[in-house]
């Protein structure tokens, strides 16, 4: 009998997941604390919290600890994943955690053992920190264990991951810190620019998963937005169309096929045989961009697919990891 449970933690800018062996993913919320400023105490984690983005009054504030997949506020983020590990109730007699977290690709080794402590602080008997290119593929369903070539693109919150992948581990690799979080900013300035009027986070996160598209848009899609007019200072409703939103997220997943076609260049090209034939896949919740593989495909000439189960692709990686000690180093 096993005393420890062992759980992934997919640590991302905009929702963390945890994973606990045998029992599949247990936890899937925003990661957002809200603080009371003049107590420093929580008042409310993940989904609760989020629905408090850009609604707080003076005392009371949002965070998001993460920043393009980097710890930006260590309190925060341990007060986030400790709220997740004591719901989860693992405290045994003898059980402390064994922990693995997923990070992006070039972070740096201070904030690799920073994420460390704060994993150990939490009550982890041992923590893994492991690239979350790797754990995505594994994820999507690729067998990265083989001398063949497999090319994962993990777009999140804040980061994206471009890898290309052979006998388990990664061979060339990119991060960009383009990804979900900067096409919703894409999308705020657009509005702004062409429509002079504001409007929130939560806002512009709507428009990109109702109506955004990366390629081909149809201007039959349209949605009503909602703001403040920049010139009045009134709350003020436009009409958006998806052909717009191609327009606002022009550059950014133009930026992404950039970082993509750098990350084939300095492929061995052995490796490049074998991911013409497989195809990309894609990743992570900005995968889900409407038309995005289309985009992608039609600059890179390869085949791409969107993984299965794109949302939860890093914290499924991280259980499988877990049933087989063998990937974990």
């Amino acid at each position: 009998m096993k005393l420890s449970k062992e759980i992934g933690i997919d640590l991302g800018t905009a929702n963390i997941l945890i994973y606990v062996k045998g029992e599949g993913i247990v936890v899937n919320e925003p990661s957002v604390v809200t603080i009371n400023t003049e107590t420093n105490k929580p008042i409310a984690v993940g989904e609760e919290a989020r629905e408090m983005l850009g609604k707080t009054p003076g005392k009371i504030q949002a965070i998001r600890p993460l920043k393009d997949g980097v710890i930006a506020d260590f309190q925060i983020t341990e007060i986030l994943i400790t709220h997740f590990i004591n719901k989860l109730n693992l405290k045994g007699v003898f059980s402390r955690p064994t922990i693995l977290i997923c990070c992006p690709s070039n972070i740096t080794s201070i904030e690799k053992s920073a994420i460390q402590d704060v994993a150990l602080r939490c009550g982890a008997k041992k923590v893994y920190i492991e690239e979350e290119p790797k754990v995505a593929a594994i994820g999507a369903g690729l067998d990265i264990s083989k001398p063949s070539g497999n090319m994962v693109i993990d777009i999140g919150g804040g980061t994206t991951d471009i890898a290309v992948l052979s006998l388990g581990d990664i061979v060339t690799s990119t991060s960009l810190k383009i990804a979900g979080d900067k096409m919703d900013a894409e999308l705020i300035k657009y509005v702004k620019d062409k429509y002079k009027l504001l409007i929130g986070d939560r806002t512009a996160e709507d428009i990109k998963t109702t109506i955004g598209t990366a390629y081909q848009a149809s201007d039959r899609n349209v949605m009503d937005v909602r703001g403040r007019d920049l010139v009045t200072g009134l709350p003020h409703t436009i009409q958006l169309n998806a052909s717009e939103t191609e327009e606002a997220l022009h550059e950014c997943c133009e930026t992404i096929l950039r970082a993509t076609k750098q990350v084939l260049e300095q492929t061995p090209p052995e490796l490049s045989a074998d991911i013409v034939n497989k195809g990309i896949f894609l990743t992570g919740g900005g995968a889900l961009l409407n038309n995005l593989d289309k985009f992608l495909e039609e600059g890179l000439g390869v085949p791409v697919f969107v993984a299965e189960n794109a949302l939860d692709c890093v914290a499924e990686g991280c259980g499988i990891m877990l049933e087989n000690t063998q990937y974990l180093q």
